[in-house]
């Protein structure tokens, strides 16, 4: 089974950027879905932005014209761009694949947001 490490989290500033990757262990063929999700203290786990095969991406709203997802098939790698970051941005990022019954999960990268 194909294995998600997510890389690239840590502290940043609020208005600052951070780029998250998640490197998987071999490419990806058919029809997926890959996304980055997030899960603040507290809270339950969050969708924040997928892409699919195709290429077309989904944002929550909370995010949407601050973060990017993309992808880089030739190193099986997807990216979040996050910028404008804010306090309340701050918890674990997880990336995830769901390829028909197939769910994968990555080991979660923290995001700390804070002056």
């Amino acid at each position: 089974q194909v294995q998600l490490v997510e890389s690239g989290g840590g502290l940043v500033q609020p208005g600052g950027s951070l780029r998250l990757s998640c490197a998987a262990s071999r490419s990806i063929h058919g029809t997926y879905i890959m996304g980055w999700y997030r899960q603040a203290p507290g809270k339950e786990r969050e969708l924040v932005a997928a892409i699919i095969t195709g290429g077309s991406t989904t944002y929550v709203d909370s995010v949407k014209g601050r973060f990017t997802i993309s992808r880089d098939n030739a190193l099986n790698t997807v990216y979040l761009q996050m910028g404008s970051l804010k306090p309340e941005d701050t918890a674990i990022y997880y990336c995830n694949l769901r390829q028909g019954p197939v769910v994968v999960w990555g080991q979660g990268t923290q995001v700390t947001v804070s002056s």
